[in-house]
């Protein structure tokens, strides 16, 4: 048995562990993605009043092409501007733009954010993701299994001795045995958000699991054809009246004849970023649809919620985020020596002796 576990550990580990690797390499990155964004206004503190939000929204939704707004946080002073598939701006939260981008691969943050959710492949990438989530969740469970056998012989290296097969696997198991916890705790929250079945799994226990899937689905509403020119100061106003204390995080415009104009808010108690809580307005009149408080969400939903936040390090300061670099680098570690040591550093076969009869003399 210990041995088909081996077979298989070493088999997850030299297919997929190049993907594990870059995952970990280019989420690692993203964790300090807001201090290497080197604009004017980066660091600017966030100006989250009715007043200066509106007149700022107003003002950038009414350039061409605008599609919707990502705003300003307290870690990253800049407003996310929306102007097509790829097309986007930053721009200051007066209004004023920073800098413009006709493609993705004119901002590295955003090109490594879609290699790290989509591995440049739209959905099809997020398949090879999560599947590599669940062969990295086996690859951490089997490990642990097999260091037991050799845990008497345990030393701690950050690197391999020499770049030899044995040294590279004895690093590999016994740092593999320090970071487990850290790369349960990374990889099973990045497989949650691709994964549907895998989360509610996971969630299970804060309650039911048609519960949570039903509270996980956002509603549908239906409305009117987009406005010529919607009143977003009266939306915003609205939002602000029914969540006072709450950040204005996402708006969307509808992407199609009878969808909405969203509106996502972040209150207090959300650890996610751009928050939960949303609002949805007719495109035609501006009337408010429906409201979806975050916080009186089912508790299995709430805590599918926090699986974003714990993973991209969003909660937790620079403490968690340390942690987070560790897991990260690690991985990318762990996984681009298995794949070395697989492909280019296995053993040889053993040679066999061949006895040859000695002929008898006559």
């Amino acid at each position: 048995m210990m041995k088909l576990l081996d077979t298989l550990h070493r088999w997850t580990g030299g297919l997929i562990g190049l993907v594990l690797a870059l995952l970990g390499l280019s989420g690692t990155i993203l964790l300090y993605e807001h201090l290497w964004i080197g604009f004017p206004g980066t660091g600017d503190p966030l100006r989250g009043d009715l007043a200066t939000v509106a007149a700022t929204t107003e003002k950038l939704m009414a350039a061409p092409g605008a599609q919707g707004i990502i705003y300003a946080d307290e870690r990253f002073g800049l407003h996310q501007l929306r102007l097509g598939k790829e097309a986007g701006a930053y721009a200051s939260q007066s209004g004023d733009i920073v800098t413009r981008w006709a493609s993705q691969w004119e901002r590295p943050e955003l090109w490594i954010f879609d290699f790290h959710h989509h591995l440049f492949a739209g959905d099809n990438g997020e398949w090879v993701i999560g599947i590599a989530g669940l062969c990295g969740l086996f690859f951490v469970i089997s490990g642990v299994i097999l260091w037991w056998r050799t845990r008497k012989t345990f030393q701690f290296r950050l690197w391999p001795k020499r770049m030899s097969r044995p040294s590279i696997v004895w690093q590999h198991r016994d740092l593999g045995i320090i970071v487990a916890p850290l790369l349960l705790i990374s990889i099973v929250t990045g497989t949650m958000m691709i994964f549907r079945p895998f989360a509610l799994g996971v969630v299970a226990p804060f309650g039911p699991v048609a519960e949570t899937a039903k509270a996980l689905d956002p509603p549908k509403y239906k409305g009117g054809p987009l406005a010529g020119k919607p009143d977003y100061t009266a939306m915003l106003t609205e939002a602000r009246r029914r969540f006072p204390d709450a950040e204005f995080r996402i708006l969307s415009l509808p992407r199609k004849d009878g969808d909405p104009i969203s509106l996502r808010m972040k209150q207090p108690a959300e650890w996610l970023p751009n928050g939960r809580t949303t609002l949805a307005f007719d495109a035609a009149t501006g009337e408010v649809l429906g409201a979806r408080d975050a916080l009186a969400l089912p508790p299995g939903a709430q805590a599918f919620n926090m699986a974003f936040p714990i993973h991209a390090s969003k909660v937790g300061g620079w403490a968690w985020r340390s942690v987070l670099t560790i897991s990260g680098l690690s991985l990318t570690m762990l996984g681009s020596l298995a794949v070395w040591t697989f492909w280019f550093r296995r053993p040889k076969p053993a040679k066999r002796v061949v006895k040859k009869a000695a002929l008898a003399s006559a």
